[in-house]
């Protein structure tokens, strides 16, 4: 495919953006105008030849000085977010999501840098890299489970990690939910424990009714989001003679 018309056009956006930057009359003026152009523009910009990526975050380099680490995180989250938004690469979405992340621990902007984690993990299990999912939602559920603000989250981040060991293998879920409930005790009181003490008893006894119907008494009072019935569903298909569905 050519893509010389679409490398014109990024240089020619590029070009744009440096105006934009000299003619804000100040530096932070130009920082904050440019990229606030860039997120109306990224649609245009992000939708260009792959080559020019690296030339755009080059030009941008100049605009994000050493230094400026919430700035080029804020940055790195933009450009996910389009790639995000409109499916272009989810990988790249990911590996700029973590970007973001070590930008903000370089700031020591834990609950921010926490948030892209997430972003990471969510995609990961998606594409069912979930060595790399579960490796995340555990370093997020240790930061926040010690925080009076927090904590009560820790849970969740250990039943999604706990799902994608049981996708794994329902041992290696067992083994978690116990290092879990060690760890973290608040976690053998909640919802999601009895929910996936439940699936796993379903599971060994490969009764699909039984899983069916333990997600749906959870769903009654959580509504189970896109991301969770898609992991459950997975789980349920190991289970012989399964229809598929979590109806």
């Amino acid at each position: 495919m050519d893509n010389s018309g679409k490398e014109k056009e990024a240089m020619q956006l590029m070009t744009e953006a440096d105006k934009k930057v000299k003619a804000s009359g100040s530096f932070l003026g130009g920082m904050f105008g440019c990229r606030c152009w860039c997120k109306v523009r990224r649609g245009d910009t992000m939708r260009l030849a792959d080559p020019k990526e690296k030339t755009w975050l080059n030009k941008m380099s100049f605009i994000f000085p050493t230094g400026r680490f919430t700035i080029a995180a804020k940055h790195h989250i933009t450009i996910a977010e389009v790639y995000e938004s409109e499916l272009v690469d989810i990988e790249k979405a990911i590996a700029h999501y973590e970007q973001a992340a070590d930008y903000y621990k370089g700031e020591e902007s834990n609950s921010s840098a926490n948030k892209c984690l997430l972003k990471v993990g969510h995609y990961s299990a998606q594409l069912e890299q979930y060595q790399k999912a579960i490796e995340i939602y555990e370093q997020v559920a240790m930061n926040t489970m010690d925080n009076p603000l927090l904590k009560y989250n820790a849970k969740e981040y250990f039943f999604k990690a706990s799902l994608c060991h049981f996708i794994v293998d329902e041992l290696n879920a067992k083994l978690a939910i116990e290092k879990y409930e060690e760890m973290f005790p608040a976690f053998s009181d909640s919802r999601e424990l009895k929910l996936l003490k439940k699936l796993l008893d379903a599971h060994e006894e490969q009764n699909s009714e039984a899983f069916t119907e333990a997600v749906k008494e959870f769903d009654s009072v959580s509504r189970l989001d896109q991301w969770l019935t898609t992991m459950l569903l997975r789980i349920k298909k190991t289970i012989q003679g399964d229809s598929g569905d979590l109806k």
